[in-house]
């Protein structure tokens, strides 16, 4: 039986203001001690207004996170890995903040498990080579109990992108 229903979805009216700050902020972030004053600078306002705008754009949830990408071989890491572990469910919160805490340490997340992939809890490594991020790994297991886990080293980057909602060229 197919169902002929409306597509219902509520669409978002962003201000000017709004768009020029998200265009501004879906790519790389100035680096300096001050970013937000400088998107302030870029588009004639300042930086308490665009972080005022921001904090709204948060509590409303059409801004979930923001989040860094770590360009690991910038950066003097040679040698990355998802490490994949089974984790008991009554245990993934404390273990992940432990695992979350250590330094080479960049992103640790939960993910459900699959029928023949039993893991639960990712993090990913990076090490100035591969035994390094072994090393890490091992530690990681003996530090949090939990001994059953793959290692997926990286082999080549296909993508690292942020999303584009707005013309990343715009005219103010």
């Amino acid at each position: 039986m197919t169902l002929n229903r409306p597509v219902r979805y509520n669409p978002i009216m962003f201000t000017d203001l709004e768009k020029k700050i998200i265009t501004l902020i879906q790519g790389d972030m100035p680096v300096e001690p001050r970013p937000y004053q400088a998107i302030a600078e870029k588009i004639g306002t300042d930086e308490a207004t665009v972080l005022a705008v921001l904090k709204d754009l948060c509590n409303r949830g059409i801004i979930r996170r923001f989040g860094a990408t770590l360009r690991h071989q910038k950066s003097g890491f040679t040698a990355n890995a998802m490490v994949a572990w089974q984790v008991d469910e009554d245990q993934v919160k404390s273990v992940g903040n432990m695992m979350a805490a250590c330094d080479a340490v960049s992103h640790c997340y939960r993910r459900d498990p699959a029928r023949d992939w039993p893991y639960n809890l990712y993090t990913m490594v990076h090490a100035a080579d591969e035994p390094s991020c072994r090393a890490i790994a091992d530690a990681l297991s003996q530090k949090t109990g939990v001994d059953t886990y793959e290692i997926l080293f990286s082999r080549k980057e296909l993508k690292k992108t942020s999303m584009q909602y707005f013309d990343d060229d715009p005219d103010f």
